[in-house]
């Protein structure tokens, strides 16, 4: 359904499926890219036997639920230890950043590794959500809303 509505990336969550290799699989036979995503307080090394399976991974930067959340400092180790993981494979899997990103810290998150920012709060939240936006695009040209 999601492809029909036009989906080309489908993302799952690691912690969701019980099969994931399996999830992954049937993403790909769809003809679409796959993603994985993982939980704030889930290690990256638990993606490492399907990292070269994906085309984008998702590292939530808050528990997922609700926006408006505070980033998870810690996910900044986590970024640099997954960008290590897929520069020492030579793999072109992308990092996305989903949780608390913003102006104050899409500058780090990028420079940590990630490919990726979804600021959701941060645009539909302000005063003047077109100044986040060109905000976000002059530290990122992979800023997605």
């Amino acid at each position: 359904e999601f492809k029909d509505a036009g989906a080309h990336i489908l993302t799952v969550h690691l912690e969701a499926c019980t099969h994931v290799h399996r999830s992954i699989q049937a993403i790909k036979s769809l003809g679409c890219k796959s993603g994985v995503a993982i939980n704030p307080h889930t290690p990256v090394t638990a993606l490492f036997d399907v990292l070269e399976d994906v085309d984008v991974v998702c590292l939530m930067s808050v528990n997922p639920g609700f926006g408006g959340q505070k980033f998870i400092y810690r996910s900044i180790h986590k970024i640099k230890q997954l960008k290590e993981e897929i520069i020492s494979r030579n793999l072109n899997t992308k990092i996305e950043v989903d949780g608390g990103v913003g102006r104050q810290n899409a500058e780090v998150i990028l420079q940590a590794g990630a490919d990726i920012l979804i600021a959701g709060n941060a645009i539909f939240g302000a005063e003047h959500p077109t100044e986040e936006i060109k905000h976000l695009k002059s530290v990122s040209v992979h800023t997605y809303i």
